[in-house]
């Protein structure tokens, strides 16, 4: 099975597509898991569970807590932002989720290595949006902790998709397969890291977003 961990739809302040159209690229890549990502709020997975019987749709967030994003798989019920990292991690415990960290060393919205504590269930260690050098010192880190590594394309657009995924075992046929296959370590990071051109697009416009938000992360 591949699974696509990490996308963002028009319910993300940032997003640019429709749940419905990234759900029908999820398709064409002929991908069986989805998380719908959004930042601070469940309203895509929301969406997305009454149009896609045919696909595993995780429910997911990703939460901006005071040091950085925190990806919340498997939980109940929204996360509040803001939180130190810890009391983020422990609200999502407390939704019966897990808790990754995501994209730690991006410099805009990564938590940094200091903030990437044991408490996490997981690290991403390949966004299709993040550098080649920060997923590998992601993968470098996972590694040292002992943490199981996940992997998403981060997109935000169709475009954008199927850049980075994972792959699950078979028997993967559930959201409670696909939450014990990640924690168990059985989720396959695969993908492409953004490129150097791509890098220059985005640096241009996290600058000009962060400005936009009064210079604060989303």
């Amino acid at each position: 099975m591949k699974a696509d961990l990490h996308i963002h739809s028009d319910h993300s302040a940032d997003g640019t597509c429709s749940v419905e159209d990234m759900l029908d690229a999820v398709r064409a890549l002929r991908m069986e898991c989805v998380a719908f990502t959004d930042h601070n709020t469940m309203d895509g997975y929301r969406e997305a569970l009454g149009m896609a019987d045919d696909l595993v749709i995780i429910p997911a967030v990703e939460v901006s807590s005071a040091e950085g994003h925190v990806l919340a798989y498997g939980i109940d019920r929204e996360i509040a932002p803001g939180m130190p990292v810890l009391d983020t991690i422990m609200a999502i415990h407390d939704a019966g989720g897990i808790a990754v960290a995501a994209h730690p060393y991006r410099v805009w919205s990564g938590l940094g290595e200091d903030n990437v504590l044991p408490e996490f269930d997981a690290i991403e260690v390949l966004n299709g949006r993040s550098a080649k050098s920060g997923n590998h010192a992601a993968a470098r880190l996972a590694a040292r902790m002992g943490r199981p590594g996940t992997a998403g394309s981060d997109a935000h657009c169709v475009e954008q998709m199927g850049n980075a995924y994972c792959t699950l075992p078979a028997g993967c046929r559930d959201v409670e397969s696909v939450i014990e296959a990640i924690v168990g370590g059985r989720a396959v990071p695969r993908g492409e890291h953004r490129s150097i051109g791509g890098s220059v697009s985005y640096a241009m416009k996290a600058v000009g977003e962060w400005a936009g938000r009064g210079f604060r992360r989303i």
